[in-house]
């Protein structure tokens, strides 16, 4: 039931600081500018010429399949020392004995988030945005149907999840079937959460909203005059080479070749194959498109201060309780914290979309993970208690690959 591959890459580059990521957030909630010289400039990649495979590691992504019932499961581990391990089991396509392709492309959902939070916070880098400041600001009047303390609402409070705007999304995964062929523009989505009822003033507490990353990946656009696609290719993507990783263009809604097919259904009800489907109505909360393999090399050019510099990557890390994902989660700009079973924080984030769940981290020391599925755990459930269990499943492959020797 299960595979592993190695294969060569570019030699990774070593680690300037010390620190953690990791992910659980779903985007479906059901219930270019040049960089600062003073940034380095290097796009090396992993290298997985001599990549180490653990039995342990194997073992629990077999778990996901054989005890879970995940149609399909991949992982990529990069060690310490810069090598990177691929590892497979299930099959590409439900009634076939076609293997899941190693390392291939996924929908990365809510991952989409990091990259929006990294942007924004190079354009704080260059001046051009403030995170205390209010988003009206920059975007006059996107937020005066929500109400009079919505003007108060600033660029911080949405990259944390505290500014209290409604979850757009609790208006579209009801309506997936209808939803899946249609593009929605950015603007479309933030209309979706005009209908629905404030969540509680700004700051008065977190709580997850996809909506909030719509409006900043339009502050993103209005700063820098640009499309939020080109600012993530010109400022993340082309500048790391992740050559693996794409934003969909309007009306794309294939993935990528290789990639295994991915499924969903509503709770209780059949798989059905769900690889083809228009992501626009995720936009900058949940669009994008990558392998496990270019998805650590983001996280580490995160952690590592590849990106912004060491002000605003501090400023990421500046966490509120999260309590609400899991027991110790904490929030802060774009980025996840919650602790790992063999000791010390994770940093990082995890998506979710019809047809794929993605969790990754990075573990002190240098090791990061990708562990992706092809479905979500609530197409598995039989009921929402279930779909926590299964989820947990998900996640527990994750903290075995962080913590494998």
């Amino acid at each position: 039931m299960s595979t592993t591959e190695q294969k060569p890459s570019r030699p990774h580059r070593t680690r300037n600081i010390v620190i953690a990521s990791a992910a659980v957030v779903a985007l479906c909630t059901g219930a270019s500018a040049a960089i600062s010289a003073q940034w380095p400039e290097s796009t090396e990649g992993p290298d997985r010429s001599a990549a180490p495979h653990s039995a342990e590691v194997q073992k629990s992504l077999d778990g996901l399949v054989t005890e879970t019932g995940f149609p399909g499961a991949l992982a990529a581990v990069t060690s310490a020392d810069g090598t990177t391990a691929d590892y497979v089991t299930g099959v590409s396509e439900i009634g076939t004995t076609t293997p899941v392709p190693a390392d291939s492309f996924v929908r990365i959902g809510s991952n989409t988030k990091m990259y929006v939070a990294v942007v924004v916070m190079q354009l704080v880098d260059e001046g051009k945005v403030a995170l205390d400041e209010p988003v009206e600001t920059y975007l006059p009047g996107i937020l005066e149907p929500f109400g009079t303390d919505a003007a108060t609402i600033t660029v911080r409070q949405l990259l944390q999840h505290t500014s209290g705007l409604p979850n757009y999304t609790a208006a579209v995964v009801g309506e997936m079937d209808d939803m899946r062929y249609r593009y929605l523009a950015p603007r479309d989505l933030v209309d979706l959460a005009y209908e629905l009822p404030v969540s509680f003033a700004p700051g008065e507490k977190w709580e997850y909203s996809n909506t909030n990353y719509i409006v900043a990946g339009l502050i993103i656009e209005k700063a820098t005059g640009r499309a939020l696609v080109s600012e993530i290719e010109d400022r993340i993507v082309d500048r790391l080479e992740l050559t693996e990783t794409s934003f969909p263009n309007v009306g794309d809604v294939s993935i990528p070749s290789p990639h295994p097919e991915g499924y969903y259904s509503a709770l209780g009800e059949p798989l059905e194959n769900y690889t083809e489907l228009d992501p626009s109505w995720a936009w900058a909360a949940g669009q994008m498109i990558a392998t496990p393999s270019d998805l650590n090399r983001f996280m580490e050019a995160i952690v590592d201060g590849e990106l912004m510099s060491d002000a605003a990557l501090s400023e990421m890390q500046e966490t509120v309780p999260a309590d609400d994902i899991w027991e110790g989660a904490r929030y802060g700009l774009g980025l996840m914290s919650y602790p790992v079973s063999c000791g010390g924080l994770a940093w990082g984030h995890g998506g979710d979309i019809p047809g794929f769940e993605t969790r990754n981290a990075a573990i002190p020391g240098g090791t990061s993970v990708t562990v992706a599925v092809t479905t979500l755990p609530g197409s598995l459930a039989k009921d929402e208690a279930d779909a926590y269990s299964v989820a947990g499943a998900v996640n527990g492959t994750l903290d075995d690959a962080l913590c494998a020797d």
